[in-house]
């Protein structure tokens, strides 16, 4: 499908955002956010787990020509039984052509909407495209940690509605191989693959994310232990937009 590369540039991982063609909706978006990441190695003789639960605020506002999304969230984050409150932020700005020009990165749990493997605002003709896509679509997409491509297949889920919202569901799913060091864990150097899939619903309207549901897992060895264990570590990442309405669960038709 012609329009295929398109559709999946918007999503990959490190599209984080892209401006509407259209004008930009002033109100802020609400989500609660939830996570979990867990790492087990071997036989279960290493492994820990870690909780988030909170809410944030996404703010989009246009000055002059650039376009600026800010992300905050406030939650609390269980480490093995430990909790404790934390915040985290994510600022990107756009030009006028859609260019990011300018970002700041203080989430270092990937709990803001806009540190997602889905964007968090479509533009008017990637909407439109979406709405007729008929059959899964092909489509290449960044690794989150080597930087190399991974293939994948993107297809429409339908259109549902988030409380009172009319929404447009995608789904997908990619992976690839995985070798090298992890960002929050620099040295264990792991040799295995990565498995990214996901769902996510945009709002027919305004073209926002409603709805996500992702999952990253990594399996493989530890190369830098002498017996070679196997790892599987895995972070799952749910929002949902708060709608006024007692159910924020996708309705499909």
């Amino acid at each position: 499908m012609k329009r295929a590369p398109i559709i999946a540039a918007t999503f990959c991982i490190l599209a984080l955002a892209s401006v509407p063609a259209g004008p930009v909706h002033a109100a802020d978006q609400r989500y609660l956010v939830s996570g979990r990441d867990s790492f087990v190695i071997g036989d279960g003789d290493i492994q820990s787990e870690v909780d988030y639960r909170g809410s944030q605020i996404l703010t989009v506002t246009r000055r002059g020509n650039t376009t600026r999304y800010v992300a905050k969230v406030s939650y609390v984050r269980n480490d093995q039984g430990a909790s404790s409150p934390a915040t985290a932020d994510f600022v990107v700005d756009f030009s006028e052509r859609g260019n990011q020009i300018a970002s700041a990165d203080h989430d270092p749990d990937y709990l803001t909407v806009l540190n997602q493997p889905f964007a968090a605002q479509l533009d008017a003709k990637t909407l439109a495209d979406l709405r007729t896509l008929r059959a899964a679509a092909p489509f290449d997409v960044p690794s989150p940690f080597t930087g190399s491509t991974f293939h994948g297949r993107l297809e429409r889920i339908g259109v549902g509605t988030i409380g009172s919202r009319q929404a447009v569901g995608v789904r997908f799913g990619a992976g690839g191989p995985m070798k090298g060091s992890l960002p929050d864990r620099p040295g264990l150097i792991l040799s295995g693959g990565i498995v990214m899939e996901g769902t996510a619903y945009y709002d027919l309207r305004t073209a926002r994310l409603l709805s996500l549901d992702a999952t990253v897992t990594i399996s493989g060895t530890v190369s830098n232990r002498s017996n070679k264990d196997p790892v599987t570590i895995v972070y799952q990442r749910t929002l949902r937009a708060y709608t006024g309405a007692t159910n924020t669960e996708a309705s499909r038709h």
